[in-house]
Order: structure tokens, then sequence, then C-alpha cells
């Protein structure tokens, strides 16, 4: 008999956790375990016709809100009209007590919180979710997290949790002269240009401002052209600035890409100023790929996985950030596929290991 596990998400767009996600599903043996997914948008997502080609099933519910008497019937009402599932695992972050909550009191056996973030944005919002983080160890029966400073951030250095990592298909990044330089010509970039690289969604968490800041620094000591892969609700406030930087012709806004292994390879240097990190996987594929890193100090140490990283604070300023960007682009770039792999990042082995833990708990 095939688990079906379900996967409890806002949606299934491009983003780190959701790659993460099918990376896995792509992994596992699906006649044994079968991804399904809760998704709280009523939109098409990007990863969606994917899911249903493969077996999975997508059901849909209103966005969460935890005062909303709408949002938590529908919870309910879900979970007592699919009591197939055995397994729930849950990535809402804070907010994952909620969904906990109504699958414990609807009788779900294995409740999965995973946490994929070591902080949260301080908005207005920010108290009220670590309410409901306090709550998660109460209706949990697992913890997941994709690094150490992201377990103890969401569940606290008392409660024991497990790490999954987010890995990654090495093969794929594996530095190739051919397919740089098939990817510059496809970009219009020359040989000689530096190429600074970030891939993210457009969001304050990824901190595109002081990057491009960081990268009018770069543009006014080199010729460079900076490559932003992804999108997000701040694309038109990052056009506006690039605009305002007058380096309109020196930014390829790329957009939500599945080839993200591919466009690495055209980049020097890949840069992360992020805010917080959960873990900061996208450092981990471009090390793979033999890219030097630069990373902001609020990223997860962990994401270290060769002598490529080189990390800075926020605090410094732009100049500092660039002059650094400078000095590492001089690195001679090699693959990295077999470093990573053995530092536990192995997608094949890590896919068995998860199905291994689903398929125990249901025995």
């Amino acid at each position: 008999m095939t688990v079906r596990v379900l996967h409890v998400v806002t949606d299934m767009r491009r983003g780190g956790l959701e790659t993460m996600l099918m990376n896995y599903y792509r992994k596992i043996d699906r006649n044994k375990v079968q991804f399904d997914f809760l998704e709280h948008r009523q939109e098409e997502s990007d990863y969606d016709r994917e899911i249903k080609k493969m077996g999975g099933k997508i059901y849909r519910i209103p966005r969460l809100n935890p005062f909303s008497i709408h949002y938590k019937s529908a919870l309910y009402e879900f979970f007592k009209e699919h009591p197939e599932y055995q397994i729930v695992h849950v990535h809402q972050d804070c907010l994952s007590s909620i969904i906990l909550k109504a699958a414990q009191k609807c009788g779900v056996k294995v409740r999965i919180a995973h946490s994929h973030s070591n902080n949260q944005d301080k908005n207005f919002k920010y108290l009220l979710k670590l309410y409901f983080k306090r709550k998660i160890s109460r209706y949990a029966t697992q913890l997941f997290a994709c690094s150490e400073e992201a377990g103890k951030w969401m569940f606290g250095s008392n409660f024991k949790f497990t790490i999954i990592n987010n890995a990654i298909d090495t093969k794929k990044y594996e530095y190739s002269l051919e397919k740089r330089n098939k990817l510059r010509k496809n970009l219009n970039i020359k040989d000689d240009i530096l190429v600074v690289g970030h891939v993210g969604r457009f969001a304050p968490p990824k901190n595109h401002m002081y990057l491009l800041d960081v990268f009018k620094k770069v543009s006014e000591e080199t010729e460079s052209v900076l490559l932003l892969v992804g999108d997000g609700k701040l694309r038109s406030d990052i056009e506006k600035k690039i605009k305002q930087l007058c380096i309109e012709d020196k930014v390829i806004l790329t957009g939500e890409r599945n080839d993200v292994a591919d466009l690495m390879q055209a980049m020097d240097v890949f840069v992360l100023p992020s805010k917080y990190e959960g873990l900061g996987i996208v450092a981990i594929e471009a090390q793979t790929s033999g890219l030097p890193c630069l990373i902001s100090d609020k990223v997860s140490n962990e994401c270290r996985k060769t002598e490529l990283v080189y990390q800075l604070s926020l605090l410094e300023n732009p100049e500092i950030w660039a002059q650094n960007i400078m000095e590492i682009a001089k690195i001679n770039r090699t693959s990295h596929c077999e470093e990573v792999r053995e530092k536990g990042y192995d997608l094949q082995e890590n896919a068995v290991k998860l199905m291994d833990f689903y398929l125990q708990k249901v025995k």
C-alpha cells in the first residue's frame, strides 16, 4: 500500500522550501510514498502541474488566518473528510501550530512541524507569530529543521529536533565551461564582464535594496552585470531603485526560472545579503558549481560546505562589500560536487532516509 503524505504549504511557487520539497518528491519511490499538498492559495502555482503529473493531489483552503472562524472550520472539515492521511507535514513556520492542532483533534497520527527559517520579519505580526510558535511542540509529534539555527529558533534548545538537509542533485550544478559560454551568449554577456549573481524571491528578507547599493559600487569600479534570478511582490520597488541608481543597462531580471543550475554557470560571484535565512540552500548550490560566495552574517554559517564562502556584516557599508566581491571573483573556478556530496547533501541518499522515516511511522 502506498503511504500518502500531506504537505501543508502556502503554495508551491518556486521558493526555497518548495523547491526542496520538489527535489525530494522527484527522487522518492512514489510506489511506496506519495506526496499530496494542501495549499493556502486558490490560484495555480508553479509546481502544481508537475505535482499532478507525478500522481500528487492538490487541495486548496482559504488563506491562513488564526482568528478566522471560516478558516478554522475549513481546516477541521478538511481533516475530517480526509481520514486517509496518517502523516501531515507542515511547512508554515510559526503558524504551523494552528494546522497541527486541527490535525491532532481530527486524529492524525504523525504530525510534523518543519522549520525553514531562523527568524521572522519584525512587522506588526511578529509578536503574534511568537505566540503561536510556542505552541508548536504541544501539537507536533516530530520536529524537523533545515539547520541547527532554524531548529533552535523555532522550537527552542530544550526540544529535540531532526535536521533534514535541503539536499540537491549535485550533478546538475557541476561546473561546465561549455555551459558557461552558452549561457553568457544567450544573455548577451561578454566573457570579460564580471557577473554578480543572486537567486531568491523578491521579498524583504532577501535584502535586494542593499544588494543594489553594493552592485552600484561594483559597477563604478569594473565592467559588470548583476543577474537577479527570481520574482515577487517587491519587483516594482526593485525596478524603481534600479532606475534611481542609473544601472538599468547593467541589471538583468530573469524572472522565475527552472534552470537555476545553468544560470549559475554564467555567474562569477554569488551574493546573499539576506536579513535572515534558515539555511541558505542557494549558497550551497552556488558552492557546488564552484562559485565564490559572499553572504551576510545573518545567513546560517551551516551553509558553509566549502572554502568558497566569505561572510560580512550587514553593518558594513556597500563599498566594503563591493571590494570583497571584486577580490573573491579572482578565485579560480572548479566544480565542488563531490565535496558537497560528502557533506551529506546528496539528494538520492537523503530522499531514501526521508522515505524510510515516513514508512516506519505508519507501521
